[in-house]
């Protein structure tokens, strides 16, 4: 019986060192509803511990006894989800664009968008800098995923562009993305070959590299799929499969009496359910992503009605004068379309937004990504990937499937770690003021962006902003 009091001193002594042994993170986020992107589940009053840029432990509020951290935020009536990927941004406009290119990165954050995927640009050497100091804690920015430069044929519309005319040089383009160590291959269509564009790709495949980009229309989406293409940015290329009589417009292109602009008329006139149900049945097994745009697109399709002018990404010096200036081209373009093609024009736009929500129907992957940079004019870093969610859930996605096209979607199209809030995963996560799920517009309601081990606040944000 004289062991027992030893015994509950001994614990009691235990006990209280282990009080006194107080946890530390980095960061705690206190009272918070955490949204889990898989299931849809919302689990309500969580305490969140961060250190570094990982999470460290998962609580319910309730039940913390005791836990220090060297920044808190209260998550009261908040909610936390991982932080959004823009699937399709870029990085571009020559040397004397790298400085307004680098304050995207603030924007995007700001923003709440903690990774990007670059599409493909003029600035990979300017890209990968980044990339290495966003990494080091050094800059501020979300994790960029690049292409290099694009692939394309002669004479290519994007400087910069990997140009391909042959075997040999198809070869010698993917050496050298590889050497630079890219994310995916990006073909653009302004001059390659039908010939060489499939070859580029069955190459690319062979090596094991990611491939996306856009489809001349001297091929068919039964080619483009089969060649092993992984993703299909934008729906011009996904709708020409859609058509019955998609062979006979690929062979006027190819002689020339049809170009690509003049074509849709008859894309759009000729679309097929059933045909459509069969290329989307192709693409899922295929396993192939499709990336709408939809927001720049209905954006570009109406500049000769709506004044950006008084824009506030324009109004607040958000877009340096050098990228504005890039917007001129396509504003033009515009104002001085023919009646008849600004009909189609409108037309299309409308015809993509039905496309879209058949290809969720069907269980098409679809990648929300916003086509934001130089020279698509209005599509503002940051805040257009907000504006890509609510134009996917116009064209009737849920709000929770158009969160899953982001971060979700995103990472698996990218081969890369499933973005959750889970213990051990990345600390990417955006607290939001209102819950998206209700309301997909409730994105915008940003409080803080974690990211790299660091919070930023609304005020933060306003600075971020306005450098």
């Amino acid at each position: 019986m004289a062991k027992k009091p030893l015994f509950l001193f001994i614990l009691l002594v235990t006990f209280l060192s282990c009080k006194t042994e107080t946890p530390k993170f980095d960061l705690a986020i206190h009272n918070i509803s955490i949204i889990d992107l898989k299931t849809g589940e919302i689990v309500p009053k969580q305490s969140v511990f961060i250190n570094s840029d990982t999470i460290y432990s998962i609580v319910p509020t309730k039940d913390l006894f005791i836990a220090h951290a060297t920044k808190s935020i209260d998550g009261t009536n908040k909610y936390l989800v991982p932080g959004f990927w823009d699937n399709h941004v870029h990085f571009r406009g020559g040397d004397s664009l790298i400085a307004e290119n680098e304050h995207f990165l603030d924007l995007y954050i700001a923003n709440g968008i903690t990774t990007v995927r670059d599409a493909g640009g003029d600035l990979t050497t300017s890209v990968q800098q980044w990339q290495k100091e966003i990494a080091a804690g050094e800059n501020i920015g979300p994790t960029i995923y690049t292409s290099g430069p694009k692939i394309d044929g002669p004479h290519a519309r994007w400087a910069g562009s990997l140009e391909v005319s042959n075997d040999e040089e198809i070869n010698a383009a993917l050496d050298s993305l590889q050497e630079l160590n890219v994310d995916f291959v990006k073909l653009y269509d302004s001059t390659i070959s039908g010939e060489n564009y499939l070859k580029t790709i069955k190459n690319a495949e062979k090596r094991g590299m990611i491939t996306s980009g856009h489809m001349p229309f001297t091929v068919t989406l039964d080619e483009t799929i089969e060649a092993g293409i992984d993703g299909i940015e934008h729906l011009y290329y996904v709708l020409k499969g859609c058509s019955a009589k998609e062979r006979k417009i690929t062979n006027a292109v190819k002689k020339g009496s049809l170009s690509f602009w003049s074509s849709l008329s008859q894309v759009i006139q000729t679309y097929a359910d059933t045909t459509a149900q069969a290329q989307f049945k192709k693409l899922i097994a295929a396993n192939v992503y499709v990336v709408p745009t939809l927001y720049i697109g209905h954006t570009l399709s109406f500049l000769d009605e709506n004044d950006h002018s008084t824009d506030g990404y324009l109004k607040y010096n958000y877009i340096g004068p050098g990228i504005q200036k890039t917007y001129a081209g396509r504003i033009n373009s515009a104002l001085n379309a023919t009646p008849e093609f600004i009909h189609m024009r409108k037309n299309l736009d409308s015809t993509f937004v039905k496309l879209v929500g058949k290809l969720n129907t069907a269980g098409v992957g679809l990648l929300a990504g916003s086509d934001s940079g130089a020279y698509n004019s209005y599509i503002y870093p940051g805040i257009s990937l907000h504006m890509e969610l609510k134009a996917l859930v116009d064209a009737g996605l849920t709000p929770l499937e158009a969160l899953r096209t982001s971060s979700q979607n995103g990472s698996i199209f990218l081969k890369k770690k499933l973005p959750t809030i889970k213990v051990g995963a990345k600390a990417d996560l955006v607290v939001l003021g209102k819950n998206p799920l209700e309301n997909i517009e409730n994105t915008r309601t940003i409080n803080w962006v974690i990211k790299n081990g660091r919070a930023f606040n609304q005020k933060d944000q306003a600075l971020l902003k306005s450098k």
